[in-house]
């Protein structure tokens, strides 16, 4: 037995024996976000293990290449699951060969020490992609999957800056020297991610990439795009997350959920948490109820449904897809079916020619109104996308208070973007005060198809494609209303439904609510001006349908005058703006001349369709309008021509 005195000395002893032998010597216990995380040196380098609560059977883990702490949110919902973090720092050694040794000893170590599992999940952010695409690309059968943000894959884009990027020049000079290059042969270097990642392809590690759109740091043009097309012609599987409107930064998902369930889904599947519905990301506004236009079409048989909106009502799509649902939801019900969407146009002419396009047909039991993209995209101020939007909402509503509307607010690139940096698109914000202030329900689609994408569920690029979406667009688009239809009626009362009763005052004093159109009959010609019955243009821009071929009042030349008597709150000129259109100057009641470019982005290859606000903060009652073709024109028209199908008012 040993004495008190020479225990103490056999366990000091054993102890100098374990420290000097050990790696992480001088290894000190820290907290990383709740977890046990131990702090040590590494063959000279800063190195780092986090320890989950309770490691999971497999023993695996994720090693973050650079940036340690930034962002970590994927690594805590991993530890969450039982995986260990670790890292090693690296930085003077850009991810070169050297940086491949040291993480050849360091993944050693780990093996031995911890018993982790044989193949690593590799993290790399920005930079940090040199680092897993270069050491994995030596290292494939220790690698599970690679998770990538914003990564660099060629030095030349990042630090170089020989494409858009702007560069780096002192991290430039940092690289080429620890990559023994020079300006002359980063050519011909092929131990970059663009080239080398094709070794993982080859031996089938899935990727993932979570990028900003509008990187101006590592353009995803010149880094993930390219890797990805050389990754998928290799034979390999890569999944690209991208933010719409994101930059370099930040890094990773608020929700992290599609990555860990990627990294989980190629480690240890059976930690997988169930998967979510695609309703669960749909944002739809219960507000109200659509029983009116249920009882009608299943009670009396006949149903009058219209559409409102843009392109994207007018082209075929979804609205084809809401019509084939309704007639086969009430066989036997007889249904009229107006497609009022003329593209290039938004709530404020929606308002103007509602009763033209819609409410002249008879009494609408359902209206769906769309009008986010173009507001938004023809630069409606807010103040007019409240009057537009509450003037066809509370004209509909007078017409018939037992109309059923449902809003939509479609998606494009903009409003991702928006959501992406945290805010509420703006024509959204004004779209909805209306919506709540007159309880009609509303379906979000820019936000469904934004929170989808980054879910990974697909992508803008290859699925939806553009604004005006794909058939796989139009399908997202029609899925969420058949579940708007099937939720809103699944607890129908068949009883009659109670008059709606409208708010005693409207939103905005002079929103469009009794806007309609005034032919130009009404207009007296003072010079310069006729009356063209069946217009065509001479050139060749291209023309919308239903405005070619019909009356329009023309004038080409500066000078050309006419005047119009109008009664109402605003004065508007609906409009074909094409090529040749030019400036124009009014006055209200003898006031001073303004002016008033007809002239869009759009013009120069479109005789578009387009409603010009000339004023709509008059006062009540009779007013005269005096307009005349300016002598100045946009530096991007060919003329000054003015071609007017129909005046604007709101009385």
């Amino acid at each position: 037995m040993y004495t008190t005195d020479k225990l103490i000395f056999r366990i000091a002893f054993l102890l100098l024996i374990f420290i000097s032998a050990s790696p992480n010597a001088a290894a000190q216990e820290t907290d990383y976000y709740g977890f046990k995380c131990l702090d040590f040196k590494f063959e000279g380098h800063d190195a780092k293990i986090v320890f989950p609560g309770k490691a999971e059977p497999g023993h695996h883990w994720i090693w973050r290449a650079r940036f340690w702490g930034h962002e970590p949110q994927t690594e805590i919902a991993l530890l969450k699951k039982g995986f260990h973090v670790v890292y090693v720092d690296a930085a003077e050694y850009c991810g070169n060969q050297d940086a491949v040794n040291l993480w050849n000893h360091f993944y050693d170590y780990l093996i031995s020490q911890y018993q982790l599992n044989s193949k690593a999940v590799l993290e790399g952010f920005s930079r940090g992609g040199l680092y897993v695409y270069n050491w994995g690309s030596q290292n494939v059968t220790k690698v599970a999957c690679i998770y990538a943000d914003a990564p660099v894959c060629d030095l030349r884009s990042w630090p170089g800056g020989k494409g858009n990027g702007a560069g780096s020049p002192d991290d430039w000079k940092a690289h080429l020297k620890a990559y023994n290059l020079n300006e002359q042969n980063i050519n011909e270097f092929k131990m970059m991610p663009i080239y080398d990642a094709v070794k993982l392809a080859e031996a089938r590690i899935p990727v993932i990439h979570v990028c900003g759109a509008t990187d101006e740091v590592v353009p995803i043009d010149e880094n993930t795009y390219v890797l990805e097309k050389n990754y998928k012609k290799a034979g390999g599987e890569i999944k690209i997350i991208v933010k719409e409107g994101g930059g370099h930064h930040p890094h990773s998902l608020k929700d992290p959920s599609p990555i860990v369930h990627f990294i989980l889904s190629h480690t240890a599947p059976e930690l997988l948490d169930p998967p979510t519905s695609p309703e669960s990301k749909m944002a739809i506004n219960y507000r109200g109820n659509i029983d009116h236009c249920r009882i009608k079409f299943g009670n009396e048989k006949k149903g009058r449904v219209a559409f409102l909106g843009g392109s994207i009502t007018f082209n075929p799509g979804w609205r084809d897809m809401v019509c084939d649902y309704l007639k086969q939801r009430f066989p036997g019900t007889e249904f009229e079916f107006i497609n009022a969407g003329i593209p290039s146009t938004g709530s404020t002419p929606g308002a103007m020619r509602l009763v033209r396009d819609v409410l002249s047909k008879g009494p609408i039991d359902l209206l769906f109104e769309e009008a986010a993209v173009n507001d938004a995209t023809n630069g409606i101020t807010p103040q007019m996308q409240v009057r537009g939007m509450e003037g066809i909402v509370s004209h509909a509503l007078k017409s018939n208070p037992d109309m059923d509307i449902v809003m939509l607010h479609f998606v494009d690139q903009e409003k991702m973007a928006d959501y992406n940096r945290g805010k509420t698109p703006e024509v959204i914000v004004q779209h909805e005060k209306v919506a709540e202030y007159y309880a009609i329900p509303s379906i979000n689609f820019a936000k469904e198809v934004n929170d989808r994408i980054l879910n990974g569920e697909f992508s803008w690029r290859d699925d939806f494609k553009d604004l005006h979406p794909s058939p796989f667009g139009q399908k997202i688009y029609f899925q969420t209303i058949r579940h708007f239809f099937e939720t809103s009626w699944k607890n129908f009362d068949s009883r009659e439904q109670k008059p709606r009763i409208l708010p005693a005052k409207t939103l905005d004093s002079k929103s469009y609510i009794k806007g309609h159109f005034e032919p130009i009959e009404k207009a007296r010609l003072k010079s310069g001006w006729k009356l063209i019955q069946n217009w065509k243009p001479e050139d060749k821009a291209s023309t919308r349908e239903g405005f070619v071929n019909v009356p329009v009042l023309e004038a080409l030349q500066p000078g050309a005058k006419l005047k119009l008597k109008f009664s109402g709150t605003a004065i508007g000129l609906f409009i074909t703006s094409g090529p040749d259109s030019g400036m124009l100057e009014y006055s209200i009641d003898g006031a001073e001349f303004k002016t008033a470019d007809q002239f869009t982005q759009w013009s120069q290859q479109l005789h578009l369709p387009w409603l010009l606000m000339l004023e709509d903060n008059l006062q009540e009652g009779r007013h005269l309008l005096e307009l005349r073709i300016s002598a100045s024109k946009n530096e991007k028209s060919n003329g000054f021509a003015c071609r007017i199908h129909q005046f604007a008012v709101n009385n």
